[in-house]
């Protein structure tokens, strides 16, 4: 039987961590502050930002959530990145992904203060992550992946790891944090368009699926005993749910997960480890 990583459990010591840390920022004075802008009314990206909203309110942390209408311009966005940026009552700031069509996302990324960019998606924390300076922030859910694996007792020295994926968010940073110092793997980042995907995938002693396909990575992608990390979450239509639809990963889990030696399910697997891993990123920006 695999280990299953159960990422609610590590994702609570991460945030225990964290309060500690808040208590210890509070007895000097200091209450880390974390903004979030949704620009629209996007379902998926509500309940995303509420739950952060919530988890800073019981955690004590000072937090400022920004609802801007679909329509909002460029202009509007921008006006208040800049009045964040300018705010010492925050440390954080996070627009969440993805604004409506007439929104350069790039831009906005660009006009966060690198310093309050706890989302890691600034040109200058992407740099730094690439020259393995600790001062920059990682993006949260390639954070969260490596903390899973280290939860895991996996180790990541020496061997062979696949990145599906090669987004900024997952798949890119995923790949620098396997292959730094310290993690010491022997990287691939592949993607849907790799020829002979399967065949590829089967050299990895590890394995992170970050395409955003629904069950891409089935059991012939997976060499017995292999490590997978399932990143993915999407929404697939299932009649005999009282929503309508049920969560599934990238990884087809039923077929895969007895090859495995161990693997992350979703829910439940790498969605609790982001918003921990974000907390986490505020708390440095506060210090």
């Amino acid at each position: 039987m695999p280990t299953i990583i159960d990422g609610k459990e590590v994702a609570a010591q991460v945030l225990a961590e964290c309060a500690q840390e808040i208590v210890e920022l509070k007895s000097q004075g200091i209450t880390p502050g974390l903004a979030v802008v949704l620009v629209g009314e996007d379902p998926a990206s509500r309940v995303y930002v509420s739950s952060k909203v919530k988890k800073c309110a019981e955690l004590g942390l000072h937090s400022e959530k920004i609802v801007l209408s679909k329509e909002a311009t460029q202009e509007e966005v921008l006006a208040v990145v800049e009045r964040l940026n300018l705010d010492p009552a925050i440390h954080g700031i996070l627009v969440q992904s993805p604004p409506p069509p007439q929104i350069d996302e790039e831009a906005i990324v660009r006009a966060i203060n690198p310093a309050k960019d706890v989302d890691g998606f600034h040109p200058e924390n992407v740099a730094k992550l690439a020259l393995e300076d600790s001062s920059g922030f990682v993006p949260c859910t390639p954070a969260g992946c490596m903390r899973l694996l280290a939860a895991a007792g996996v180790e990541t020295s020496g061997k062979e790891a696949i990145v599906v994926g090669r987004s900024m968010i997952v798949g890119k940073p995923m790949a620098l944090l396997l292959v730094a110092k310290g993690s010491d793997a022997t990287v691939t980042i592949a993607h849907s368009r790799t020829k002979n995907l399967a065949e590829v995938c089967r050299r990895a002693d590890i394995v992170v699926a970050a395409v955003g396909i629904p069950n891409f990575i089935k059991a012939e992608h997976i060499k017995d005993g292999a490590v997978v990390i399932d990143v993915g979450i999407n929404r697939v239509e299932d009649a005999s749910r009282k929503s309508g639809y049920r969560l599934c990963g990238d990884v087809a889990f039923e077929a895969v997960a007895d090859k495995t030696h161990a693997i992350t399910p979703v829910p439940g697997g790498v969605g609790p480890m982001t918003i921990a891993m974000l907390i986490k990123n505020t708390i440095k920006a506060a210090r």
